[in-house]
């Protein structure tokens, strides 16, 4: 079944100015002390603390530093439903040294705020805020901040330990900052806005032997890049190029010294794609390259796939509804409902793959250009984006319960 929502005219959001200074604070000290993946207990008390001063219960636990936050509106709308939606924010840091200097750069050494995510949860602090503050809509809001997005698949683990079993949801819906939008500006789209990540290792088993006695060996390494070679064609040959995919042999192992020829190469790589189809094609085609390839050496190949995230896949109903409450809140001129889709992973998808919903973009750029890249060591999140994003998540939620909710089959 589908939703249609109205376009009728919103209230708009109570005040967030008042709020900001600490907010502020507070992202920049989430800043200042990154955790990384499972973690992130200082960052979950300090939002559990925030939490507790607005009044709003609080569930901790899932996925072992998982917060779950649960804002009551108004029992119920006129038709006597009880509805309810969540909201996600990750919250979980980065192996990576900071090279930033300003004051709240990170004072953990080789961990840092590399992809925003205080940035994330300051904004739905904000959110919470607001909506706690003027709770007059007709359902129930759960906040999700989510630990362990960085390789981590926290919100797997979540759903796992019950995260929509104790807080059921009509849909849930993300914000992702991001540096090659404009500050101020916002995008969505229908269907796949983030790829799948799966990671793969391919074991190419010959004969060593001296270096200086090559014909009595089967040399793995040449094998392995000739496989290497030949994986590129599953792309450039063997993919429509309308279509997107990303695959990348990250590293090759083999060997000790420099006259002894080994017996075994490995080769590790990630394959990223938009669509489960293509997904198949490239587990087929990697598969039978290297193999084959592997064959005709006289060697043996085999694949092991390591599967990642699913494709991050917004429902074409949310997704159309989250870009008219961005059109409201930033304008036509700003919000993009049909950006392009980026090849990167996001564990959200997990979630999508079993509550309809979606997930979007907030410009982080500066001065109209381009922000620094994500898990780059000179990021920073553009603090502008606390307050449109607690708006944003504010006028969403009392646009979803405000609005006409038309079952069709």
């Amino acid at each position: 079944m589908l939703n249609t929502f109205s376009c009728a005219p919103q209230p708009e959001s109570p005040d967030i100015s008042p709020y900001l200074g600490e907010l502020l604070e507070l992202r920049r000290d989430l800043h200042s002390h990154p955790e990384l993946k499972f973690q992130e207990h200082r960052t979950a008390d300090r939002i559990a603390t925030y939490l507790g001063a607005l009044g709003v219960p609080v569930h901790r636990g899932l996925a072992r530093t998982g917060i779950v936050a649960t804002i009551q509106g108004r029992k119920s709308n006129a038709d006597g439903a009880i509805r309810a939606i969540g909201i996600r924010a990750d919250m979980d840091a980065l192996p990576i040294q900071e090279l930033n200097t300003f004051l709240h750069k990170s004072t953990s050494d080789g961990c840092m705020h590399a992809c925003g995510h205080d940035g994330h949860t300051a904004m739905l602090l904000g959110a919470a805020t607001l909506l706690a503050k003027r709770a007059d809509f007709e359902g129930t809001v759960h906040l999700i901040f989510q630990p362990g997005e960085e390789g981590g698949a926290g919100a797997r683990v979540m759903m796992e330990e019950g995260l929509f079993t104790l807080f059921p949801c009509d849909a849930v819906f993300a914000l992702h900052n991001w540096p090659t939008l404009p500050a101020g500006a916002m995008g969505v789209r229908a269907g796949a806005i983030m790829a799948s990540a799966n990671r793969f290792e391919i074991r190419v088993r010959g004969r060593g032997g001296h270096a200086a006695l090559p014909h009595t060996t089967i040399d793995p390494i040449p094998v392995a890049c000739a496989i290497v070679g030949q994986l590129q064609s599953l792309v450039s040959r063997a993919t429509d190029p309308l279509d997107s995919v990303a695959l990348t042999v990250g590293k090759i192992e083999s060997g000790t010294v420099e006259n002894i020829i080994p017996d075994d190469a490995a080769i590790y790589g990630t394959c990223r794609t938009l669509s489960s189809q293509t997904l198949q094609r490239m587990l087929d085609g990697v598969e039978r390259i290297a193999t084959h390839v592997a064959a005709a050496h006289g060697a043996m190949a085999t694949v092991l796939w390591k599967p990642g995230y699913p494709s991050t896949c917004n429902t074409s109903d949310e997704a159309r509804f989250m870009g008219d409450v961005m059109r409201e809140l930033v304008g036509d001129a700003n919000a993009n409902t049909d950006v392009q889709p980026a090849m990167t992973a996001e564990d959200f998808g997990f979630m999508l793959e079993q509550v309809p919903g979606a997930y979007g973009f907030i410009g982080n750029g500066t001065n109209g250009q381009p922000g620094i890249n994500l898990h780059s060591p000179s990021y920073d999140f553009n603090d502008d984006n606390i307050a449109l994003g607690a708006r944003f998540w504010d006028r969403l939620v009392r646009r979803w319960f405000a609005d006409s909710h038309k079952e069709v089959q």
